[in-house]
């Protein structure tokens, strides 16, 4: 990987703050630093997972030579590799004291992992041993909770590292979003192939977050990390709240289901990462799903009787500030960027032109006014004008359904947000009134693929997605909501990033050349899935993850072959009975997963090169 030869700023978490207001540098360490007391919420996870996610087993500081090459995570730079364990038999990165005013903790090795002190430790009964073997037979000595940055900070594409596994405070960037976490490892320390939850977690993409395992929506539907930039310019939109009010909000999520505005999205995240932990797990069953059905999450109630949430809510002013600063990495502010973009003013017009025909729609924050006719030409006009991309932040932010964008269903698809359901007061009426997404007919059957599957989307706000910003889409691929459209190459590097955008955009607009039926995921060996009872439901290798990952728990339930009636099931599995069973219960029988998003594929290919040239200044 090649070195910058940018002047480096100073090495600190405070690097680039120089500016930044009082309110805006507390957002800052809020974004870096702050858990919302989710911290209880994942020794939860570690005792009910028997350790298969457990953050203190997670930031063993044996890790820290290949964190970012097997898990994507990022190395604190105030830390070094323990040469030892620690006085509780521990490894532990030995990281030097950092003050950061009002923040109750201190690093674990890991960017956006912290480290408490646990108080119902008791050292008399500790046992390290035993500790490992089953997390929830005795108290740790530490807790480990979970920061905003933990997703969303990664390598600047401005001063990628020399070594990722030894990167500096400026080597980072706050909220591009981190394109090479492995979440699936978090998911299964000590899993193996064996279990077919192995194989959900390996197949999930680098870069994206399952969101919906808390509260699960019975939907494997992993989709990219949010890229936040050029919030102060990001489009407003007039939505309907529970209570009949009307609200200018912002649309978040890929599926625009946090719609009650900026702070309220940011608090659900919080929640999310384990907040108000002894509440929430009161309303669902986290992990499994099995146990009871979700019920709405109170905000009034969480606001009374949760100190963390009010904790946090008081500090969602200063975070928003903090990430108004931000803007995106151009590729024209790197180095050598006047050698990595074209100086060919007619092929960028020409670029621009195609993008105002195929693109704009949707990909502008400018957009004509409403009671123009001409939207076209006024397109054709905007992105000839030198200030076209300042402040724009390249996307409507808009919801469309997924009939139109053609894409993979799965993300628009989760449940969460309906009426109902865990995090209802957090999206508005008008998310929960929009009508049905029209049929779906021929999808891909990786079971019989000579019967398409129809399929029609149910109601409630799903089936739809939002608009994602293109601002630094250069350093960004792969593309998609799922990151499933192009390389990854797991290269932080400016070449890197470049030939992953090369490789996506070329899969975007001759879709002949994307895998199609190849990219559907599939199990690579014979696995089990563990059911409730103990018993050990059989998948063969070659078993596409969402036949199984995409059914509602309960119902997983019943699919065992140790009593009369399964064993009944069980004799038509060889006839592919159960197959069909599956697909007939599949929320989201879509399995393609870097299908559609087709515009400009009628573009000339001349036309489609110069467009891949301008998009490329973005």
């Amino acid at each position: 990987m090649a070195l910058v030869s940018l002047a480096q700023p100073a090495d600190t978490y405070e690097y680039g703050g120089q500016n930044l207001t009082p309110l805006e540098r507390e957002g800052r360490n809020t974004w870096y630093f702050w858990t919302g007391g989710g911290e209880k919420f994942w020794r939860y996870t570690a005792g009910i997972t028997k350790g298969v996610t457990d953050l203190l087993q997670y930031v063993d500081s044996r890790r820290r030579p290949e964190r970012f090459r097997t898990m994507g995570v990022l190395n604190d730079p105030d830390c070094t590799a323990a040469t030892q364990p620690d006085e509780y038999g521990l490894w532990m990165d030995v990281c030097k004291p950092v003050n950061i005013p009002g923040i109750p903790s201190e690093s674990s090795g890991v960017v956006g992992l912290r480290k408490f002190k646990n108080p119902k430790f008791d050292k008399f009964s500790w046992d390290v041993k035993k500790y490992l073997a089953d997390p929830a037979s005795v108290e740790p000595p530490y807790l480990i909770g979970m920061t905003c940055g933990f997703c969303h900070i990664g390598f600047n594409p401005l001063y990628p590292p020399v070594d990722p596994e030894k990167p500096h405070w400026y080597n980072f960037s706050s909220a591009i979003g981190n394109q090479y976490f492995k979440e699936g490892t978090l998911f299964s320390l000590k899993l193996t192939p064996q279990d077919f939850r192995w194989h959900v977690a390996t197949r999930q993409p680098a870069g994206t977050s399952d969101t919906s395992r808390f509260a699960t929506d019975h939907i494997f539907n992993p989709n990219a990390i949010n890229s936040i930039v050029y919030l102060a310019d990001r489009p407003w939109h007039t939505e309907t709240m529970a209570d009949g009010s009307k609200r200018e909000v912002h649309h978040i999520l890929k599926d625009g289901a946090d719609s009650i505005g900026t702070a309220g999205a940011s608090l659900r995240v919080y929640v999310n990462i384990g907040m108000c932990s002894d509440y929430w797990t009161t309303l669902h069953d986290p992990i499994g799903g099995v146990k009871m059905r979700q019920k709405p999450f109170q905000v009034a109630l969480a606001r009374k009787d949760c100190a963390d949430w009010r904790a946090t809510e008081a500090r969602m002013e200063g975070a928003e500030a903090f990430l108004k600063t931000i803007k995106p990495a151009r590729l024209q502010d790197t180095p050598d960027g006047a050698s990595l973009l074209s100086k060919d003013a007619a092929l960028l017009r020409r670029g621009a032109l195609a993008f105002a025909e195929s693109c704009a729609r949707c990909h502008s924050s400018k957009q004509p006014p409403a009671e123009t006719e001409k939207a076209a030409e006024w397109y054709r006009n905007a992105v000839l004008q030198p200030d076209f991309l300042d402040g724009n932040f390249l996307s409507n932010d808009r919801r469309y359904s997924v009939a139109e964008i053609g894409t993979n269903i799965g993300r628009a698809l989760a449940s969460n947000a309906i009426q109902g359901h865990v995090w209802e007061e957090f999206s508005s009426k008008t998310y929960k009134e929009q009508p049905p997404a029209a049929e779906l007919k021929g999808l891909y059957n990786p079971i019989r693929p000579n019967k398409p599957i129809d399929f029609k989307p149910p109601g409630g706000g799903r089936g739809y997605y939002r608009v994602p910003t293109l601002a630094g889409v250069w350093a960004t691929a792969p593309y998609f909501h799922n990151n499933a459209l192009g390389l990854f190459n797991a290269d932080p590097a400016i070449s890197g990033r470049i030939a992953a955008f090369n490789d996506a955009m070329e899969k975007l607009l001759w879709p002949e050349k994307r895998l199609a039926a190849q990219s559907v995921w599939t199990t690579t060996e014979d696995s089990a899935i563990p059911l409730e009872s103990g018993y050990k439901l059989k998948v063969k290798k070659g078993t596409p993850v969402h036949l199984f990952a995409n059914i509602n728990a309960p119902d997983l339930q019943l699919l065992r072959n140790d009593n009369f009636f399964t064993r009944i099931i069980g004799f038509f599995v060889g006839r592919g009975a159960l197959n069909n069973v599956l697909l007939r219960k599949n929320l989201s029988p879509d399995f393609v997963v870097d299908r559609g998003h087709t515009y400009g594929r009628t573009l000339s290919d001349e036309d489609k090169r110069a467009l891949i040239e301008y998009i490329r200044t973005f």
